[in-house]
């Protein structure tokens, strides 16, 4: 496994990093052995970056990773996340009293007296993010944190709060189907010396180990409601990743594989963090980092996978209520 530094002044971690949302049950049922193994199977691939969440089955996934870390005592860079206040009331939250205390539950969960990585979730669009920015540095100088990062945000968040105090890491959605990081996000990054940590690299699934039928996933599953996947959209969808998955297929890759190659190829500070709960799909992807792209491969990507190929949006209207817009 290739490395790469997490932000000009943070530590070096794996190319590829775990995503441990779906340790959370988000994407179906699983248990905590399943999630251990999991982890077992990154960490034997080479995979030292692990990306989790307060909220990720509220609390659940950082209880896994804090059995996992307490167990095999493993010296893996932990990121996570606070800022989403879930129930009924659903709201973004960055105040100071929050963040401290939404912090102090992670470290608890995670059995951890300080974490490299602590993002807001999403920017609460009310609070400036100057303020916030100084309720992060002031963590960083209390050594509870090491670095602070911003989730789903616009490039003008990240210079406002990068002058308060230098962002370690932003992490958005980007794949080989969102685009958006592109205009502007991805070169900002590169600019300040943050890095960018795209998740869902693989498109929710769509690019993964099999063809995804999304007419199958139970009602009450996230992605039912993403547009994307919907009945109008996904047959269009379809065409496109099946001659993706073809010349894949011809390359000797497997189309995770391929997906998250690209990713990697858009920029030396890009570290992505696909998710998956099995052992057996990090396998799929893990050896990712020493796949080399061609020209021949570009060019694929240009022609079948042009920028703004895919149909509906990433998420719906209720979905897309706290991510930051700028284009």
């Amino acid at each position: 496994m290739q490395q790469r530094q997490l932000g000009r002044d943070g530590p070096m971690v794996s190319a590829i990093g775990l995503g441990c949302l779906s340790f959370g049950g988000i994407f179906g049922a699983t248990t905590q052995d399943v999630s251990l193994r999991c982890l077992d199977a990154a960490w034997d691939h080479g995979i030292t970056f692990f990306d989790t969440a307060n909220i990720y089955g509220n609390g659940v996934s950082e209880d896994v990773l804090g059995e996992w870390l307490r167990t095999r005592r493993r010296p893996a860079v932990i990121a996570t996340k606070a800022g989403i206040v879930g129930g009924a009331n659903r709201r973004i939250d960055n105040s100071e009293p929050y963040l401290r205390t939404e912090l102090e539950g992670s470290l608890r969960r995670l059995g951890l007296d300080h974490v490299a990585l602590f993002y807001i979730h999403r920017h609460e669009e009310a609070r400036p993010i100057e303020e916030v920015a100084t309720t992060l540095a002031a963590l960083v100088a209390e050594g509870k944190i090491g670095g602070y990062g911003m989730s789903e945000i616009a490039p003008y968040t990240l210079r406002r709060a990068h002058a308060v105090h230098p962002c370690r890491a932003v992490q958005n959605e980007y794949s080989l189907w969102t685009r958006q990081p592109e205009l502007g996000l991805i070169q900002t990054c590169a600019e300040l010396g943050t890095a960018f940590v795209p998740f869902s690299p693989l498109a929710r699934g769509a690019l993964g180990h099999s063809m995804l039928d999304p007419m199958t996933l139970p009602e009450t599953e996230f992605r039912r409601h993403i547009p994307r996947f919907s009945a109008e959209n996904w047959p269009r969808n379809r065409r496109i990743i099946e001659k993706f998955r073809t010349y894949a297929a011809d390359r000797g890759a497997s189309p995770a594989a391929l997906a998250i190659a690209w990713v990697l190829d858009q920029g030396p500070h890009l570290i992505p963090i696909p998710g998956t709960r099995t052992a057996a799909h990090v396998g799929d992807w893990a050896d990712a980092s020493c796949l080399r792209l061609t020209d021949a491969d570009r060019a694929m990507f240009a022609e079948v996978m042009p920028v703004g190929w895919a149909c509906g949006d990433r998420y719906n209207h209720e979905q897309a209520g706290t991510v930051e817009r700028y284009c």
